[in-house]
């Protein structure tokens, strides 16, 4: 049956019409939910505010971050800090008692916080000014510090929670797009762009569930999770519009009789 023969949406008596715009706007709305439960579920996973591309990436590759502070003192900086001093810190930062012996006084002139006090402070406060000035890095108290002191390590979800969430996701998703499809080819608009709004939806979909698993070996591809997935909720949406549209708009039911 080619899309010209098959019964238009708007032919169909109004109540199955607004029974249609009903379950299509509840769809679109369960995905709405979806964004922000994604949003939630990996929010502040890399101990970053907001959702960022680490969370992505570590949810599913995983992240290895050192301590910028680590960065910092292995890169020559503060240059005027003695070699002496810059061991004592990196030893504290990369052993296990970071918090115990930041102000530990029993360290004496040798404590962290005495080292950052009298070599980076002058330059890492709110109100330094001057051309070596850092303001936004500050170091005044050890809440500052202890946000630069940590390294992260953040690792991909279980393999089996991957597949179990695939197992949900990847069929449900599918079968949605197959319902929603075969609606838009009995709406009036052009079968063409119905056609290749389906083909990337459907495209973004299949790159976006086999990234999961090419993204535990290949980082990059948590890229191509959030562009396919992007691309299947503007595609469903598009869809969903348009079948809105078909069962909403006046003059269906003269052209289709």
């Amino acid at each position: 049956m080619s899309c010209e023969s098959m019964p238009r949406l708007g032919s169909f008596p109004f109540f199955f019409r607004m029974g249609i715009c009903a379950l299509v706007i509840t769809l679109l709305g369960g995905y709405i939910v979806s964004g922000l439960h994604l949003r939630w579920h990996y929010d502040n996973r890399d101990e970053v505010p907001g959702l960022t591309i680490n969370d992505i990436v570590g949810a599913y590759h995983g992240v290895q971050t050192p301590s910028p502070l680590i960065e910092a003192l292995e890169s020559g900086h503060p240059d005027t800090i003695e070699d002496y001093e810059r061991t004592e810190l990196l030893g504290w930062l990369e052993g296990d008692r970071v918090s115990l012996d930041y102000d530990n006084l029993d360290l004496g002139e040798l404590a962290p916080s005495e080292i950052i006090a009298v070599s980076c402070v002058d330059c890492h406060t709110r109100s330094a000014s001057g051309n070596d000035a850092n303001p936004e890095v500050p170091l005044e108290y050890w809440d500052d510090i202890r946000k630069l002191a940590d390294s992260k390590d953040i690792q991909p979800s279980p393999i089996g929670i991957v597949a179990t969430s695939q197992h949900v996701h990847a069929p449900m998703m599918a079968l949605v797009m197959l319902v929603l499809a075969l609606l838009s080819a009995m709406t009036r608009f052009s079968t063409r762009l119905i056609g290749v709004i389906v083909f990337v939806t459907g495209f973004g979909l299949l790159i976006d569930m086999a990234s999961w698993w090419i993204a535990r070996e290949f980082s990059i591809f948590a890229y191509a999770i959030v562009i396919g997935g992007g691309v299947y909720a503007i595609g469903t949406t598009l869809i969903g519009c348009l079948i809105l549209l078909e069962c909403v708009l006046p003059g269906a039911k003269e052209e289709s009789a």
